[in-house]
């Protein structure tokens, strides 16, 4: 047993269990490839989710996973990939649904991806957990612009002449400064015109004649459509989604050691605490306290 040392010289035991607070995003879906005929979907962001109060024990392993971002899809008529779920002991955040391709639906994640030309957009919190982990994806209409992806706190708005924005991810605190996770892709833009902008949260921006950017790096956000030129084509692939992260703020007496697939940060930024993030984890990784 760890014993930390109090004034006068004296040891006390840690007590056995403590509270902890996580948040953890999943990885974003990438948006879709076009064909030339119209804007692609938005990916939609990484499913969040969050715990003030989590109940941790010392010497007790707790898996941990990092979800990677989804694909964008190949160039032509391909839907994106979804992103891949993160996981912190029993709490699972789902990962973003896809964009869509040329007159398709966007994808069912923890948030949902954006439509193409008509098409719907996916559904959010897939599976549903309550708080809710995120949004739908916007709709399209026959306009051209493709609709932007969900995000945690917003919905991903709907593609009409020009592509719609990603949906906004969630402010968080737990690192001692606000910063903002799980934003869903913006849609690509009709012919020649805008694309939608990412949502804050690592959403990656739709293209304006041009292919879309990817979500950021764990933050969970999606990636963004491509585009058109005036003339409607070329073809082009879609945008990755980004990957997740898992972050813990643990009372400063509590040390952290993690399996080998794990990387992790630690954080002394907040008074009184430790904030531990873990940016790459496989589904066998683990995390222990003492």
């Amino acid at each position: 047993m760890a014993w930390p040392v109090f004034p006068f010289g004296f040891l006390a035991p840690k007590e056995a269990q403590f509270n902890l607070e996580f948040l953890i995003a999943a990885g974003g879906g990438g948006s879709g490839g076009s064909p030339g005929s119209a804007g692609a979907g938005g990916g939609g962001a990484g499913g969040y989710r969050t715990n003030s109060t989590f109940t941790a024990s010392i010497y007790q392993s707790y898996s941990v996973t990092i979800g990677a971002g989804g694909a964008g899809g190949a160039l032509g008529s391909n839907n994106g990939s979804s992103g891949n779920y993160s996981a912190f002991s029993t709490t699972t955040a789902a990962g973003g649904g896809y964009g869509a391709t040329f007159t398709n639906n966007g994808g069912d994640g923890g948030s949902g991806g954006g439509a193409s030309w008509i098409g719907t957009g996916g559904t959010g919190n897939t599976p549903v957990v309550s708080p809710s982990q995120g949004n739908n994806g916007g709709n399209a209409s026959s306009s051209r612009g493709a609709a932007g992806g969900g995000g945690a706190s917003a919905v991903g708005a709907n593609g009409s002449g020009v592509g719609g924005n990603g949906g906004a991810g969630s402010a968080n605190a737990i690192t001692g400064s606000t910063a903002y996770y799980s934003g869903g892709g913006g849609g690509g833009g009709g012919l020649a015109t805008a694309g939608g902008t990412g949502g804050t949260g690592g959403g990656g921006n739709g293209g304006t004649n041009s292919n879309g950017t990817a979500g950021t790096v764990n933050s969970g956000g999606g990636g963004g459509g491509p585009g058109l030129d005036s003339g409607g084509s070329p073809a082009r692939a879609g945008s990755a989604g980004g990957s997740g992260v898992i972050i813990l703020k643990v009372p400063s007496d509590y040390l952290a050691s993690v399996s080998g697939g794990v990387t992790i940060s630690t954080s002394t930024a907040v008074t009184g605490f430790l904030v531990y993030s873990i940016t790459t984890a496989g589904v066998s990784d683990t995390i222990t306290f003492e």
